[in-house]
């Protein structure tokens, strides 16, 4: 499914509610008060009502007689959608519950990945390694941001999934990116991190040399090393943490 588009009343509306909702703002089981909402959010009842369709959708909330329009238990969210994966983690820092997300995906992730990778070396085209390269070589330029660090990332990885040709393998982008972008942002803001290049190289020479094995391989050596980087910027987090109370 294609993100939601944020623009305009309409997707400024459904990222307020969203984030309200994800935030636990607006608990689970709530009926929502859509004339104080309407007005609040200045919005039309017309425009309120297309918002919720759209977190309807994702399952979110839900509407029925007598009870209006309540919000549905976080079990029935849709979390592998790309949009409910943003709201989630957008909005500043990282919260527990954040927290716990982004080790559901590093396990996601190690499921997926690894036999993605293999795929990729058996099937990867020219064209393929031309993007890779691209991608690798932004992520080694000196001097970048941490903005441009992540996006080099994420490149590298939606990369390796179209380089499956599996059409479901490479619509998994949009499962993984949001949480990956925001895992990106904390990791490569830190300076506990390591250099994320010599591991993702050796993802890339594997598919390069059309060896499946090494590749999987390396592929594991890569996660594990992002969840070594993720640990040690929570570690260090709690230490500063301590220190200036």
């Amino acid at each position: 499914m294609t993100p939601y588009a944020r623009r305009g009343v309409h997707g400024q509306t459904v990222e307020v509610l969203a984030r309200r909702i994800l935030g636990g703002e607006i608990r689970e089981g709530a009926t929502l008060d859509l004339v104080a909402l309407q007005s609040e959010l200045d919005v039309s009842l017309t425009a309120l009502r297309e918002s919720l369709k759209v977190l309807a959708a994702k399952g979110m909330v839900d509407a029925r007689q007598r009870r209006g329009t309540f919000v549905r238990p976080r079990a029935e969210w849709n979390l592998l959608d790309a949009d409910v994966l943003r709201w989630q983690f957008e909005g500043g820092s990282t919260t527990e519950s954040d927290q716990a997300l982004l080790h559901n995906l590093a396990e996601v992730r190690a499921i997926i990945e690894p036999a993605a990778v293999r795929l990729a070396a058996q099937r990867r085209t020219d064209a393929d390694l031309a993007e890779l390269d691209g991608a690798l070589d932004a992520m080694g330029e000196r001097g970048a941001d941490a903005a441009h660090a992540v996006e080099a990332d994420l490149a590298f990885h939606r990369a390796l999934l179209a380089a499956t040709h599996n059409e479901l393998l490479e619509r998994m982008e949009m499962v993984i990116e949001s949480g990956l972008a925001h895992r990106d942002r904390i990791v490569h803001s830190s300076p506990h991190s390591e250099d994320p290049v010599p591991s993702h190289r050796a993802v890339l020479d594997a598919v390069r040399d059309r060896d499946p094995q090494a590749a999987e391989a390396a592929m594991r050596a890569l996660l594990d090393q992002a969840g070594r980087d993720l640990d040690r910027v929570g570690d260090s987090e709690e230490t500063e943490g301590t220190r200036s109370q």
